[in-house]
């Protein structure tokens, strides 16, 4: 996994928030278990995870109650691409990935 790739909060109580995505699997969402914590009433205990494969860094919705949206588009999983945002219930976030090249 290339290293570099960080979480940006852009909305909310943690606006400004930078978490580097240092592992190929992290959940995001307000319960104790999630790799990312945020105490986000809109957000579900394991809402969403950012995760890595073959194929490059990906979102994937974890059965969500509000659903997440890259680039505003739902989709239960999705490739990512720097500078893509993710809407997880009221939470705003946008992703930092190291160039590939």
């Amino acid at each position: 996994m290339p290293s570099g790739a960080s979480v940006l909060v852009l909305r909310g109580f943690y606006e400004g928030l930078e978490v580097p995505v240092d592992r190929d699997w992290m959940v995001i969402g307000r319960g104790r278990t999630a790799d990312v914590v945020i105490a986000e009433p809109t957000i579900s205990r394991a809402h969403a995870a950012i995760g890595w494969d073959e194929s490059g860094f990906f979102m994937q919705d974890l059965g969500s109650t509000n659903g997440t949206r890259v680039n505003g588009v739902r989709e239960a999983r999705l490739g990512l691409a720097d500078g893509d945002e993710l809407q997880l219930g009221k939470l705003r976030l946008r992703i930092a990935l190291p160039s590939m090249s």
